[in-house]
């Protein structure tokens, strides 16, 4: 990877006018900022349809988008829906937080509109779409139509017949329910076109999408219910284990996952065919992957699945280099990032100076006063990405916040300064992330608009308060722009370009440091709301029907 920057910003975190973040105009708007700002780089999360805890880590398919992604204002202007309609649902009061409630019971509806208004059985494209992505998409179509039938259950809770899809009942719910699965067709057909688009006009821009995979997949999920051969399952398709990780510092139990573990002895027999077939799939949707929990593929933690918590786990061997070898042949030389952030062994620190990878840095994990982390600068190779705090993290000013009087004075001496600069800790933290000699610096939007707490995006084995955080517009100003575009040009991740003279700082400063100051108010007092707003998507499955 060239030397370069970028930003990192979940798709629903986006402004736009119906709840949630999406393939909208302002995605666009959003990218002509970042190559304005001379950036090179937009990271997302996973683009899965999300499931429980409305965590896009655990979806219902490792290949299926999420419908809360698709522009309904393309709707519109396609005649699919009117602006009536649209306004007349209640996607949720605060535009800072995304309600997965009101959008799983009012954006499906329009969904469901626009596909009975579309004809799109006659559609070609629709059809060949249909034909090339057959080999998942009819498991995800089946799969969420019967899930449905079954008032939004876990398919461990459907009947015997389909869970363990004996041929007879898998006819039936094919030939009972083919409008149903049409609908589920449609709606991944709608979001691979605009997406595809919106990436073409980034790619355009000059701006690469890094993407992320997460290690596991699901156990509600398409991939597990029509592949129990993939994963530790007993014969009647139940975990023997599951993932997870041992007890620490920070948890006296470890934290148990739940997701199913691979059968690794099963997909060496099949050329790691499943995997390539993941991965051909994620560079159609991503220009750079990065590898969620790396050190899985080299050790991963097993949990009895019948166990209450991670205590009585143990480790296991992962397939190590031998899937990376097989995924180049098949599929090239690709561009991966591997999220090796954890307790590091020499075996994973082997695997990732055997794969080439660049790894990842994250300065929130440097400053531990006397303790050599390998997080902060000095210790970079140029093979590495350096983050401020990732998704996982509390965002650079709320981190500072929370620090000891030690940790703060430690944090100071680094940076030689006495105290944070006047824009906060965020900007001295980005600079220095940004001055470093790893070749790749991402860095989220809440540490360059300066935010506090309330614009974390997740706490880490918590459900109910977390993915909500989101912006808006008003924030991507000129006066940001150009003070990105210079700490980058500054530090040798772009190239020189002229002072746009036709607006100057004057004009704007006044505005700009309105917009951030109510941006910093709004987020820092959603968090007692967010708090209390605890409706997932599990929850409100149970009110789904078959009908459309």
């Amino acid at each position: 990877m060239k030397r370069a920057s970028g930003i990192l910003l979940p798709v629903s975190s986006l402004p736009s006018a119906y709840g949630i973040g999406c393939f909208s105009r302002e995605a666009y708007d959003f990218v002509d900022w970042l190559a304005a700002a001379g950036q090179s780089y937009w990271q997302i999360l996973p683009l899965g349809p999300t499931g429980f805890g409305d965590s896009p880590y655990q979806s219902f398919s490792n290949f299926a988008g999420n419908p809360y992604y698709i522009d309904l204002e393309a709707l519109i202007e396609d005649g699919l829906l009117t602006e009536e309609e649209c306004n007349r649902v209640d996607f949720g009061s605060d535009p800072h937080s995304v309600d997965y409630g009101k959008l799983y019971e009012n954006r499906w509806n329009l969904l469901k509109i626009a596909y009975q208004r579309s004809s799109i059985a006659v559609d070609p494209d629709f059809r060949e779409f249909c034909r090339k992505q057959d080999w998942w998409l009819e498991d995800y179509a089946l799969f969420m139509t019967v899930k449905a039938c079954f008032h939004g259950a876990s398919w461990d809770c459907w009947a015997e017949d389909i869970r363990l899809r004996w041929g007879y009942s898998i006819d039936y719910y094919r030939n009972t329910y083919a409008e149903e699965m049409e609908f589920y067709r449609y709606i991944q057909y709608l979001f691979d076109v605009q997406w595809k688009k919106l990436k073409a006009y980034a790619n355009d821009k000059g701006i690469q999408i890094i993407g992320d995979l997460p290690i596991y997949v699901a156990f509600d999920s398409a991939d597990a219910w029509a592949h129990p051969n993939l994963f530790q399952f007993d014969e009647q398709h139940k975990p023997t284990a599951v993932a997870g990780c041992p007890p620490d510092a920070f948890s006296a139990t470890g934290q148990l996952w739940g997701n199913p573990l691979y059968r690794w002895e099963y997909h060496r027999n099949t050329g790691y065919d499943w995997w390539i077939r993941r991965m051909r799939a994620c560079y159609e949707r991503y220009d750079i992957v990065r590898m969620d929990h790396f050190r899985g593929f080299d050790e991963y933690y097993s949990i009895p699945a019948e166990d209450e918590n991670a205590v009585g786990g143990h480790w296991e061997k992962g397939p190590g280099m031998e899937l990376f070898h097989t995924l180049e042949q098949a599929l090239g030389e690709r561009p991966v990032i591997a999220e090796d952030l954890g307790f590091m062994t020499p075996g994973v620190e082997k695997l990732v100076a055997d794969s080439g990878y660049p790894n990842m840095k994250v300065l929130e994990f440097g400053f531990v006063p006397g303790v050599e982390t390998g997080h902060l600068p000095h210790a970079y190779e140029k093979n590495c990405v350096v983050y401020t705090g990732t998704h996982d993290n509390e965002t650079v000013e709320a981190w500072y916040e929370e620090l000891g009087d030690r940790k703060k004075s430690y944090v100071l001496a680094y940076l030689d300064k006495e105290k944070p600069g006047k824009n906060g800790i965020s900007r001295d933290l980005i600079r220095l992330a940004m001055m470093s000699s790893a070749d790749t610096c991402i860095i989220p939007l809440q540490d360059w608009l300066g935010l506090g707490r309330g614009a974390r995006m997740n706490y880490p084995s918590t459900i109910g308060t977390n993915w909500k955080w989101r912006t808006d517009a008003a924030v991507f100003t000129k006066k940001l722009q150009k003070e990105i575009r210079s700490l980058t040009e500054f530090a040798f991740r772009a190239e020189p370009q002229p002072e746009d003279e036709s607006v100057s700082t004057e004009e704007t400063e006044a505005a700009d440091e309105s917009v951030s100051a109510k941006e910093t108010e709004v987020a820092d007092e959603s968090v007692s709301t967010k708090e209390n707003e605890t409706t997932t998507t599990k929850e409100m499955e149970a009110k789904i029907s078959c009908n459309l």
